[in-house]
């Protein structure tokens, strides 16, 4: 995924979890029980969090559009998709067998912040061996 799209996909997600937290906030309320609306509301956190990270995938992305910093921006997303609305649609549907899913996510938003370390430190790695800083 190009910077341009990633940092394209974390504002219109971004977007996405503000209106989904304020649906669940007062849309919500008086539909879900209080536990699928934290289960809800656990998504629009992750969701908020994992669009601070593809900001940062993309920003990064501008400096040096390397494969690691592409394969971060992926797993991001696709942890958005599958952690984050996973528990939309076990909130808003009682579907239970998607909690095999979640795991899924979580698991593509670790290898996402590993990705991105390991992206910086080679990149800072570079930049100390060019005589940068």
């Amino acid at each position: 995924m190009s910077a341009r799209i990633t940092l394209v996909m974390a504002a219109l997600l971004g977007a996405l979890a503000v209106a989904l937290g304020a649906f669940a906030a007062h849309g919500l309320k008086s539909v879900l029980s209080i536990r699928m609306l934290e289960v809800f509301q656990t998504g629009v956190q992750y969701q908020f969090w994992h669009v601070g990270a593809l900001l940062v995938t993309g920003l990064l992305q501008r400096q040096r559009n390397s494969l690691g910093l592409k394969i971060c921006g992926w797993a991001f997303l696709g942890g958005i998709v599958c952690f984050s609305g996973s528990l939309y649609v076990l909130a808003l549907s009682g579907i239970h067998w998607l909690g095999a899913v979640t795991p899924l996510g979580g698991t593509a938003f670790i290898i996402g912040w590993l990705g991105l370390a390991v992206s910086i430190f080679q990149q800072d790695k570079q930049h100390a061996d060019s005589g940068e800083r």
